[in-house]
């Protein structure tokens, strides 16, 4: 999909596959994101490479996610389970979690609200607040 438009402003539609788009964030080493920001709610397409871990982190927001691709085991509090495309998952804020991938990676939708404010502007980690 190609979007045209006269002003950075009005592009209000995107696509998950174009790298063009959103603030990129490196959050650890084999994970990236693109950051998709309303007023409510903040959009993250999360790329993790094959055998990869997260750092286990939490924040203040809630959080929802969808494997839109690959395979992964979500980690939340003391539980790990496989996922599959399709799958989806719900994070209240303050609730550890992490995510790793195994021979394969995986592309994550996740839903933040209210959007994450250090993920507003391009930069690395996970943003994760003492």
């Amino acid at each position: 999909m190609t979007i045209v438009t006269n002003s950075q402003d009005s592009i209000w539609a995107f696509n998950v596959d174009d790298d063009t788009q959103g603030i990129h964030r490196e959050l650890a080493d084999g994970i990236s994101t693109r950051i998709f920001a309303g007023q409510n709610a903040m959009l993250s397409v999360v790329r993790i490479a094959p055998r990869t871990r997260g750092t286990v982190h939490s924040h203040p927001e809630e959080q929802w996610g969808v494997l839109l691709k690959g395979e992964c085991v979500r980690i939340q509090g003391d539980e790990e389970l496989p996922m599959r495309p399709g799958d989806f998952w719900h994070t209240p804020g303050g609730v550890q979690h992490s995510i790793r991938t195994g021979d394969v990676g995986a592309t994550i939708l996740d839903i933040f609200s209210p959007p994450r404010d250090e993920y507003k502007k391009p930069g690395k980690g996970f943003g994760v607040r003492p």
